[in-house]
C-alpha cells in the first residue's frame, strides 16, 4: 500500500509534523486513499492558499479522504468543517496523537476534533524514522508562542509555548544519524524560547551542547529562524567556537524602522539587531544570515521603508524573505491604519530585489573559497545540495564522479548562475 498524501503549507515545523504523520497514519493502514492537508494560517493569504489546496486536492483525487490539520484548521476549524471537500478536520493538539488515526482508521473520528489548543501544555517527542529527502532532517524541539506580536496570530494556532525534554532530542538526532542523516535542523515556532517550560529552564544554547556533545557523529547541526533578541550565551558560544554548528542563522527581524518595530510588538531594536550581527560576524567571519522582513506592515511611512532597506543592506542579508504584510482577522495589527495594497507589493518587489543584489555579492564571495557541500539529490548526473552556510550549489558530473545524496563533498565553486554556485566534483575531497 502506497503512503498518505501530505500536502505541507507554512513553515518547517509544518514539514516535520507532516512526516510524523505519514508514520502514524501509516501504522494504522491508512494508504493513499488518505490525503492529509497540514495548513497554515500566519497570513491571510497563506489560508488563502490552503483552500486552493483542498480543492486542488479533490480535483486530482476525487475518491480519497481529506483530512484537514495544522494552524488554520484549529483557529478556523468550522470555516474548514464547512467545505465539501473536507471529510474531517484535526486541530494542532490533536494531530500528533496516535489514537485519533486509529479512530479515523476504524471510522470514529468525528467530522471536527479541535479542542482548546492552550489547554495543551506538553509536546511529546515524536520519534521520526526517516523523511521524504534523504540527507538532511528536521526534528521539533518546541512549539507554541507566548509572545504577542501585533501581526501574529499563530499563538492562537499553536498554544502556549512548550518543549521536547533534552534527553527526547538528542535520541531522536542520534536514530536519525544512524539512518544515515548527515544534517539535523532543529526546528519550532519559537525556538529561542527552548526550555523556559521544562524543569531546570534549559536554553537552547544547552540543547546545541547536549546535541553536538553527545552525538559526535553527528556532521552538521543546522537551527532554523531564531529570535535575535533571545540568543543566549550559551548558543553564542557555540555557533561562534563549534564548526558542526552551520555557518547560517536566519533571523526574525520583520522591520530595520524602530516604530514599526514596537508597533509589531517586537523585542528588539534596530540597533540590537545589527549590534548581534555585527558580535557574531567579529567571532565567525564566514557566517551568512537570513531574515524574515514584512513590507508595508500598518502605518509604515516610505522613511520607515528606507530605515528597513538600509538596515538590510548595512547587516549584508543574503538570503533575504519578504512578505508584503497581509491583514489577519483577529490580530491589533488588521485594525490599525493599512497601507495600500499596492504600495505593500511595490515596497516587497523593492525589498527583494535589494535582496537580490546582496545575496549575489555574498554568492560571488565565496567563488574560489572551499565549501563544504551536503549532497541532497542527484538529477541526469548532476548534484544539487546546499554548502555549510547554506549557500545552493550545483556541482557538474556529480554522477560520473560517484556522488550520490547524503555525501559532503569538500570542492571550490566557479562561478554564480544567478541562483546556484557552480562547481565541478573533486573525489579526493568528498567526505
Amino acid at each position: 500500500m502506497s503512503a498518505p498524501r501530505i500536502i505541507t503549507l507554512g513553515c518547517r515545523l509544518n514539514a516535520f509534523e507532516g512526516e510524523a504523520m505519514r508514520t502514524l497514519a501509516e501504522r494504522e493502514g491508512l494508504g493513499e486513499d488518505l490525503v492529509i492537508v497540514n495548513s497554515c494560517a500566519v497570513t491571510g493569504e497563506a489560508v488563502r492558499q490552503t483552500r486552493q489546496a483542498i480543492r486542488r486536492a479533490r480535483r486530482d483525487h476525487p475518491d480519497a479522504r481529506i483530512l484537514v490539520t495544522g494552524c488554520a484548521a484549529q483557529i478556523d476549524a468550522q470555516d474548514f468543517a464547512a467545505m465539501p471537500e473536507v471529510d474531517h478536520v484535526l486541530g494542532n493538539g490533536e494531530k500528533m496523537a496516535a489514537k485519533n488515526f486509529s479512530d479515523l482508521a476504524a471510522g470514529r473520528l468525528e467530522r471536527v476534533r479541535v479542542n482548546d489548543i492552550f489547554a495543551v501544555r506538553t509536546t511529546a517527542p515524536q520519534l521520526i524514522e526517516g523523511f521524504s529527502e534523504r540527507a538532511r532532517a528536521f526534528v521539533e524541539v518546541q512549539t507554541g508562542c507566548d509572545h504577542r506580536c501585533t501581526f501574529c496570530i499563530i499563538p492562537f494556532g499553536r498554544g502556549a509555548s512548550r518543549s521536547v525534554p533534552m534527553g527526547a532530542v538528542v535520541e531522536q538526532v542520534r536514530r536519525l544519524v544512524a539512518r544515515g542523516y548527515r544534517e539535523v535542523v532543529l526546528t519550532g515556532v519559537d525556538l529561542t524560547s527552548y526550555g523556559g517550560d521544562l524543569p531546570g529552564r534549559p536554553t537552547l544554547g544547552a540543547l546545541v551542547g547536549r546535541i553536538l556533545d553527545l552525538v559526535p557523529e553527528l556532521p552538521r547541526l543546522r537551527l532554523s529562524s531564531i529570535d535575535a533578541i533571545e540568543i543566549d550565551a550559551a548558543l553564542f558560544d557555540r555557533i561562534a567556537g563549534e564548526e558542526r554548528l552551520m555557518p547560517h542563522l536566519h533571523l526574525s527581524l520583520q522591520s530595520g524602522d524602530d516604530l514599526i518595530l514596537k508597533r509589531m510588538k517586537r523585542r528588539h531594536s534596530r540597533a540590537e539587531a545589527l549590534d548581534l550581527i555585527a558580535r557574531l560576524r567579529a567571532v565567525r567571519p564566514e557566517l551568512l544570515f537570513g531574515a524574515d522582513i514584512i513590507a508595508g506592515f500598518p502605518t509604515e511611512t516610505e522613511e520607515m521603508f528606507a530605515n528597513t532597506c538600509r538596515m538590510v543592506e548595512e547587516a549584508g542579508i543574503a538570503f533575504l524573505h519578504v512578505f508584503p504584510y497581509s491583514p489577519r482577522e483577529g490580530t491589533p495589527a488588521a485594525r490599525m491604519p493599512q497601507v495600500s495594497p499596492a504600495v505593500r507589493k511595490a515596497r516587497a518587489r523593492r525589498l527583494r530585489e535589494l535582496g537580490m543584489r546582496i545575496r549575489t555579492r555574498a554568492m560571488e564571495d565565496l567563488i574560489g573559497r572551499r565549501l563544504a557541500v551536503l549532497v541532497e539529490r542527484v538529477e541526469d548526473g548532476t548534484a544539487f545540495g546546499h554548502s555549510a552556510e547554506f549557500a545552493p550549489v550545483r556541482i557538474e558530473r556529480a554522477a560520473a564522479a560517484g556522488i550520490g545524496p547524503g555525501e559532503i563533498v569538500t570542492l571550490c565553486a566557479e562561478a554564480f548562475d544567478g541562483d546556484e554556485l557552480v562547481a565541478q566534483p573533486n573525489r579526493q575531497e568528498a567526505a
